[in-house]
C-alpha cells in the first residue's frame, strides 16, 4: 500500500509540475514579451527595455516601413516624429554601443521579415565602430531569439525572468510600461542636459606625442562597409538608407585632439562618405560640425549624448535635405570641421561652467 500511496503521490507531483510548466509555457505564448510569435496584444503594459533580447521580435513582427538603427545616439527619437515628417512609420531597433555587426544582424530580420516593404533604414554610423572587427558586437546575441527554430524556444518559453520580470512585473505596477515611440529612451530628465552636469563627469583623454596617419583605420572601415553595410544596401536598391554622423560634442573632439587623431579621423569619415555615396539609394548627413549643437554644451548630458531636440531636429533634415553632404560638397564640409577643430579654444570650454545658453532648437517648434 505504502509503495502504491508513494507511486501516486509522484505521478501526482509530476503532473503538477508538467501542468506548471504548460501553463508557464503558455502565459509567455500568450504575452510573448519578446515578441517571437505575435505583435504586443491590445492593452497589455510590455516592458521594453532589453535591446538585445527583444529587438528580433520587433524586426519580425511589429508593423513598420522604416527603421531607425544604431547606438545610444538613436536612443533619444521619437518614431512618431518620422510618420509626422517623413511619412514613414518607423520601428526603433536600437543597440546601445552598437557594432556594424549588431546592424547587420537587425538587418538580417528585417529585411526576412518585411523585404520590399522596407522603404527606408535610418543608420547612426558611429564612425569608431566601423575600425573593429566585422564579426564584433557590443554585447552576446542569444541565438534562440535571432532564429526561426522552435526546438530551442525552451530557453524563453520556461525562463523564470521572462516570466517574473516582463509579464508579472508590468502587469503589477504598468507604470513601467513602455512608449512604443520612444523605446530605450535614456533615464535623463531635461535638468541633467547642462555644461556644468556635462563637465563634472567628463576626464580628458590623455595627451599623445605622435599623430596617427590619415589612413591608419581605412583597412577595418572597409572590411566593415563590405561585410556587415554595402550588402544590404546592394540586396535592397528598393531602400533608401540614410547614414548619419552624429553630433558628439565638442569635447568629443578635444579627446581626438589631444590624441593626435584628427587626420585619422577626418579620414575615416571621408573613405566612409565615399563609399556610401557611391550608392544611388544611400543618403549620407553629418551632424559632427554644427557648431550651433555641438559647442553648446547645455544641449548634452555628456560629452557625447544630445538632447531629443537635437534628435528632432536630425528627423526634419532628413525631410528638407539640410546637413545632407553630396558627391559635390562633402569635401568642403569635412575641410570647415578641421578647421573647427584644430582651431577651437578649448582651454576655454572651462572659463564658465555654469553657462546657461539655451538649448539648441530651443523655441523653434515642438520637439
Amino acid at each position: 500500500m505504502d509503495t502504491d500511496r508513494q507511486k501516486k503521490w509522484f505521478l501526482g507531483f509530476l503532473a503538477c509540475v508538467l501542468a506548471g510548466l504548460l501553463l508557464a509555457g503558455a502565459l509567455v505564448v500568450l504575452v510573448d514579451p519578446f515578441f517571437q510569435y505575435h505583435k504586443p496584444l491590445p492593452g497589455f503594459p510590455y516592458l521594453v527595455d532589453n535591446q538585445v533580447n527583444q529587438n528580433p521580435g520587433l524586426a519580425k513582427h511589429m508593423d513598420y516601413e522604416a527603421a531607425l538603427l544604431g547606438s545610444s545616439m538613436t536612443a533619444s527619437f521619437n518614431t512618431d516624429w518620422f510618420e509626422a515628417v517623413l511619412g514613414l512609420k518607423t520601428q526603433k531597433l536600437s543597440y546601445n554601443g552598437s557594432y556594424p555587426k549588431d546592424l547587420a544582424n537587425i538587418m538580417d530580420l528585417i529585411f526576412a521579415a518585411k523585404g520590399d516593404r522596407v522603404k527606408a533604414v535610418f543608420i547612426a554610423a558611429d564612425q569608431s565602430t566601423f575600425s573593429g572587427g566585422t564579426e564584433e558586437t557590443k554585447f552576446p546575441v542569444t541565438p534562440y531569439l535571432y532564429d526561426d527554430n522552435r526546438l530551442n524556444d525552451v530557453q524563453y518559453l520556461f525562463n523564470k525572468d521572462v516570466i517574473l520580470d516582463y509579464i508579472l512585473r508590468p502587469l503589477a505596477d504598468r507604470k513601467d510600461r513602455s512608449d512604443w515611440a520612444e523605446l530605450y529612451k535614456p533615464w535623463w530628465t531635461d535638468e541633467y542636459y547642462n555644461k556644468a552636469n556635462v563637465l563634472m563627469y567628463y576626464q580628458e583623454a590623455e595627451e599623445k606625442e605622435e599623430a596617427l596617419p590619415e589612413d591608419y583605420f581605412l583597412e577595418a572601415v572597409e572590411k566593415n562597409l563590405a561585410v556587415n553595410i554595402c550588402p544590404y544596401i546592394e540586396a535592397h536598391p528598393e531602400t533608401e538608407f540614410y547614414f548619419f554622423y552624429p553630433p558628439y560634442s565638442i569635447l568629443f573632439w578635444n579627446d581626438v585632439t589631444r590624441q593626435k587623431e584628427t587626420d585619422a579621423v577626418l579620414g575615416r569619415l571621408t573613405y566612409m562618405t565615399q563609399r556610401l555615396l557611391s550608392y544611388e539609394n544611400v543618403r549620407v548627413f553629418s551632424f559632427m560640425g554644427q557648431e550651433e549643437i555641438i559647442c553648446n554644451l547645455n544641449n548634452y548630458a555628456d560629452f557625447m549624448h544630445y538632447h531629443k531636440d537635437t534628435c528632432r531636429y536630425i528627423t526634419d533634415c532628413f525631410a528638407d535635405g539640410t546637413c545632407e553632404l553630396t558627391a559635390d560638397n562633402y569635401a568642403g564640409s569635412f575641410r570647415r570641421l578641421r578647421r573647427l577643430v584644430e582651431n577651437y579654444d578649448y582651454a576655454a570650454i572651462w572659463d564658465d561652467w555654469y553657462e546657461t545658453a539655451p538649448r539648441f532648437y530651443e523655441g523653434k517648434g515642438e520637439a
